[in-house]
């Protein structure tokens, strides 16, 4: 009797220990969270890494609310965002709320430091290409040049939280919002105490720390000319930002490609023989920025650009690739770089200071 009683008293025992042993393991095992949202016609998704026990409930809600909040402002189209209504009602002080304020400060900085190569009034010469609309088409010559009367930064008047534009003129934060929408969920996840987690805004990548178990995050570089990777980037903690030529753009019945990233002194697709430029920043909306503009300046001005920005808050590296298959590569990335082995063709240029 004695004997059945210790035996059952062990077995008690031991699953008491194995139930303990598991829980232990459970509560210690990363999970991943994903979600999408569709937003500004870019899907939006994250992967998330955290223990169960650590993850916040309405992590994933309190993300979806901030994308819409920051949609609704920063909408070029939506007629009922803070944009959408600065644009239609001009000659007049509009009142901006913080986030545009922020948004519409920051683009007009940047169009000042690239000399407008970022050109965030170019929005009426888009629309008449099609861009916005889908109804492509080739403008004549004397519409753009019409249109481009209208484009100017620094025709744009922002005093505190108002903003001005005058009549005919057109303001559009593309070319930033979605590095700021990265931006501002990296906030939340911080906020949330999350440490490893990736974020893909279409073109745009943000990474917050490494992968859980100490990897660099792999990030896939397209090809322009197909849909593959021509190489890949190990990174952590950064923004990746890519614009190119093979994003947004239509054939045109002279059977020529026309892309959406215009040239502001042109009014035409720019055309400096880049197909695509990377930028890794710390910040996603200087990322965003700043692949626009380099794709507008072209190599040479791109690389001045680049060796003149030492300031901690504006320092970036970049990738770009042109059409006659060079690839330049600012020396601080070469190590996390490599090409795949079918683009070998490709000829690496180094860029130094």
């Amino acid at each position: 009797m004695m004997k059945k009683k210790l035996y059952i008293f062990i077995v008690i025992i031991l699953s008491f220990l194995i139930f303990a042993t598991y829980k232990i393991f459970i509560e210690n095992k990363t999970i991943i969270e994903k979600d999408t949202i569709l937003a500004m016609d870019t899907q939006i998704s994250w992967v998330i890494y955290e223990k169960p026990s650590l993850y916040p409930l309405d992590l994933n809600a309190k993300i979806k609310t901030r994308i819409d909040e920051l949609v609704k402002l920063l909408s070029v189209t939506d007629e009922n965002s803070e944009i959408y209504k600065v644009n239609h009602h001009q000659e007049r002080d509009i009142n901006l709320s913080k986030d545009t304020k922020n948004v519409v400060l920051f683009t007009l900085q940047m169009a000042e430091k690239t000399n407008g190569a970022l050109e965030p009034t170019i929005y009426p010469v888009l629309r008449e290409w099609g861009f916005t609309t889908g109804k492509y088409q080739i403008p004549d010559e004397t519409k753009i040049r019409d249109l481009l009367n209208y484009v100017d930064y620094r025709k744009v008047s922002l005093k505190e939280n108002q903003i001005y534009l005058p009549e005919g003129m057109q303001i559009d934060l593309g070319a930033v919002a979605k590095g700021y929408i990265g931006d501002e969920i990296i906030k939340i996840l911080k906020a949330n105490n999350i440490s490893f987690a990736l974020i893909n805004l279409g073109g745009n990548v943000q990474l917050l720390g490494t992968k859980p178990n100490g990897d660099l995050w792999n990030i896939g570089l397209k090809s322009p000319n197909s849909q593959d990777y021509i190489g890949i980037l190990r990174l952590a903690d950064c923004a990746v930002v890519t614009s190119g030529n093979y994003e947004r753009y239509f054939i045109g019945e002279d059977n020529k490609r026309y892309w959406h990233i215009l040239d502001g002194k042109t009014g035409k697709p720019a055309d400096k023989h880049i197909n695509s430029v990377t930028i890794v920043t710390k910040q996603g909306k200087l990322g965003d920025a700043l692949s626009t503009a380099l794709f507008v300046m072209g190599v040479d001005e791109a690389i001045n650009y680049w060796k003149q920005s030492k300031d901690e808050n504006d320092a970036f590296e970049m990738i770009l690739i042109t059409d006659d298959k060079k690839i330049y590569i600012t020396e601080n990335l070469v190590d996390s770089f490599t090409l795949q082995d079918k683009y070998k063709d490709y000829h690496m240029v180094v860029v130094t200071l």
